[in-house]
C-alpha cells in the first residue's frame, strides 16, 4: 500500500465558542489542526497508510498533538520534537455562517525549524504522494525541508501535491506570499486552490482562464473548490464539474478544504495521472464534496474527519 506524506505545520486550533469576533470570544476549545496534518487524518480515517513530517516543541501542546496522530493511526516516524521552540497556536473566530479568521502564535514555532537534514530518511516511493501547502514556506528552515522533500519525493516517482492554502496574516504582504506560491505551482503534479485564491494567485477572474495558465512544469491535474458552487477538476484536455453536498447545516467550515483534497488524494494514491477518465474524476469529485460536507456539519478539523462509511 502506497503512502500519503504531508509535510508542514501542525497545531493546535483554539477555536471560539461563541460566534463573533475573537476579541469578544470568552470561551474556547481545544483542537488539534494545521492543514497538512488534517489531510493526513482523513487519508488515514478512509483507509489508507498517512504519515505526518513536521516538528513540534517538547511541550504539552506537542504531547497532545502526537497522540492525536496516533490515535488516529497516522504514522508519527518523522514527527521531530524540540525544546528550541514551542508548538504553533492557532486561535479562530467563527462567524454566524461558520467562517473563520485567524490568529496565529508563532515566532517561530516548533515546525518552522524542520530542516532538510531531517527530510533523508523519508522512504518515498513510487505511487507515493507528497502533499504541502503554503504556510510553511516561509524565510525559515523548514522552507528548505519542503525543497529537499519535494526533490526527494520527485526522484522516487512520488506525486506531488499542492494546497496554497493562503493565509495572508502569516506573511509582511500579499505579494510576498503569492511571489513565493507561484514559485512552487509548476513542481506540484496536482493542486487544489479555492475559487479565491485562483483569482488572486493568477490575477485572472475567469475561471477557465485562470486555471489554464497553472499547467506549467509539472502540473497535471488541477481541482478547483467553490464552497457552495461546487468544485472542479481541470486537466490539460478536459473539465467536470459536481455540485456541492448541501445535506448538512454549516458549523465551522474549519478543515473542509483539507478534507477535500485527502479525499482525492486518498483516491490517487498508487495512480498514474494519465489514466484517469472523465467519469472517475466526477466519481472523485462526488466524494470529496461528500467529505466536506460531514467536515463542516461538525466542529474542528482533525475531530471532524470522515470515516469510509460516511464518504464512500
Amino acid at each position: 500500500m502506497n503512502t500519503l506524506y504531508a509535510i508542514g505545520e501542525m497545531l493546535i486550533d483554539f477555536t471560539a465558542q461563541e460566534p463573533g469576533a475573537l476579541e469578544t470570544a470568552v470561551t474556547f476549545r481545544k483542537n488539534a489542526g494545521g492543514a497538512p496534518a488534517n489531510v493526513a487524518v482523513c487519508v488515514a480515517k478512509l483507509g489508507k497508510r498517512a504519515s505526518v513530517v513536521t516538528k513540534l516543541g517538547k511541550d504539552a501542546f506537542g504531547n497532545f498533538l502526537v497522540e492525536t496522530l496516533k490515535r488516529e493511526k497516522v504514522n508519527t516516524d518523522f514527527v521531530f520534537r524540540t525544546d528550541s521552540a514551542n508548538t504553533a497556536l492557532a486561535f479562530v473566530a467563527r462567524d454566524a455562517k461558520g467562517e473563520r479568521s485567524f490568529s496565529f502564535y508563532r515566532n517561530p514555532s516548533a515546525d518552522m525549524l524542520l530542516d532538510e537534514e531531517e527530510i533523508k530518511n523519508v522512504p518515498f516511493e513510487r505511487g507515493d504522494i507528497l502533499h504541502f501547502g503554503s504556510v510553511d514556506l516561509c524565510d525559515a528552515p523548514v522552507k528548505g525541508a519542503h525543497i529537499a522533500a519535494i526533490a526527494q519525493a520527485r526522484a522516487a516517482g512520488a506525486l506531488i501535491s499542492f494546497d496554497p492554502n493562503l493565509r495572508y496574516s502569516l506573511w509582511k504582504t500579499p505579494n510576498e506570499l503569492l511571489a513565493v506560491v507561484r514559485d512552487f505551482l509548476p513542481l506540484a503534479d496536482i493542486l487544489k486552490v479555492s475559487d479565491d485564491e485562483l483569482s488572486d494567485i493568477t490575477g485572472i477572474s475567469d475561471e477557465k482562464e485562470a486555471v489554464s495558465t497553472l499547467f506549467n512544469g509539472r502540473v497535471k491535474l488541477v481541482f478547483v473548490t467553490k464552497g457552495k458552487g461546487g468544485a472542479s477538476a481541470y486537466t490539460r484536455t478536459a473539465e467536470v464539474w459536481q455540485p456541492t453536498d448541501t445535506a448538512s447545516a454549516v458549523v465551522d467550515t474549519t478543515g473542509a478544504g483539507d478534507s477535500f483534497i485527502g479525499t482525492i488524494l486518498y483516491q490517487l494514491l498508487g495512480r498514474e495521472l494519465g489514466t484517469l477518465s472523465e467519469g472517475e474524476l466526477t466519481q472523485m469529485l462526488q466524494r470529496a464534496n461528500r467529505a466536506a460536507t460531514v467536515v463542516v456539519s461538525r466542529e474542528g478539523a482533525i475531530p471532524a474527519m470522515p470515516t469510509r462509511k460516511e464518504v464512500f
